[in-house]
């Protein structure tokens, strides 16, 4: 396993240049190897998953759920309020900012964005409470590409721009966490649903954090600074990937929702008045009958 290490590490290092010192030795990121293993557990959990499961009653999972979710809520929040307070103290430049300019701000942001590296992982637990649920539904294409692509992502981000320009998607994306885990630890309590109403701002939401980080990574590229440039275009790529997914998510799951809607109400309405129009029509056929009888 060393020497399988050594020789990925050394085709990284010639790939995309020398590592972040700062982060030598940190827990998960010296090699890329237990990265890779947990991701390939997680795809073979979403592929086996179901089939393990098909013949076998669902879990509830109720009280682990609203635990789970309340832990990553807070710790979204977490995150959220220590990004924005390092930025601040580190008067990051939100047009470009490098790696090593902040100063102590710079530290506080690798630790806080370790976490986000490391929450990651934790989240792999949506789907497989979503497998042994039997909530199969949920497991679609988009569930699977994200969860399994931000792990290994943020594992090369720890380990080669872990703080200055990176900070900012990370940052929306713990703010859209706190709002999105507070929704579900809240609907795994079955008293608690009829007041949630905000589950499509929470996609609206992820969208316009889409836009805006690529926005923000795009003013890094027309007013370049020594943030390497390799990286704003690959985030602005995964960005676009994740718009086209969820966009459709939300196509199919609320426009088609609400046509459907419609289009049952319309039906309903049409049923309903046929239906007093077969009445009528059966009344005045019985009308027709005994007036028959009494000539």
């Amino acid at each position: 396993m060393e020497l399988l290490d050594k020789t990925i590490n050394s085709y990284f290092d010639v790939w995309l240049g020398p590592r972040d010192p700062r982060v030598k030795r940190w827990l998960l990121l010296e090699n890329y190897t237990p990265t890779f293993i947990f991701s390939v557990l997680y795809l073979l959990i979403v592929w086996l998953g179901p089939k393990y499961m098909r013949n076998k009653q669902p879990f509830s999972c109720r009280g682990i759920l609203v635990i789970y979710n309340l832990g990553l809520t807070l710790l979204s929040l977490y995150m959220f309020y220590e990004l924005v307070t390092g930025v601040w103290e580190g008067g990051y430049n939100f047009f470009c900012q490098d790696t090593h300019s902040g100063g102590e701000a710079d530290m506080k942001i690798i630790r806080v964005l370790w976490w986000y590296y490391f929450s990651k992982l934790i989240e792999f637990m949506d789907t497989f409470f979503f497998v042994v649920r039997k909530n199969n539904h949920q497991i679609t294409v988009l569930h699977v590409y994200h969860h399994a692509t931000m792990l290994n992502i943020w594992w090369f981000v720890m380990n080669w721009v872990p703080c200055g320009h990176s900070y900012f998607g990370a940052t929306l994306n713990s703010f859209i966490h706190v709002l999105m885990y507070s929704y579900y630890g809240l609907s795994a309590v079955p008293a608690m649903r009829p007041y949630l109403w905000w589950k499509k701002y929470i996609t609206q939401g992820q969208l316009t954090q889409f836009v805006l980080t690529i926005f923000q990574t795009s003013c890094g590229v027309v007013w370049p600074c020594a943030f390497p440039q390799g990286w704003l275009y690959f985030q602005i790529s995964y960005m676009i990937s994740l718009i086209i997914l969820f966009t459709n998510f939300y196509i199919q799951t609320y426009n088609k929702k609400a046509s459907s809607r419609r289009k049952e109400y319309q039906n309903g309405s049409t049923a309903t008045v046929n239906g007093y129009t077969n009445s009528f029509s059966s009344l005045e056929n019985n009308v027709k009958q005994r007036k028959q009888r009494k000539d």
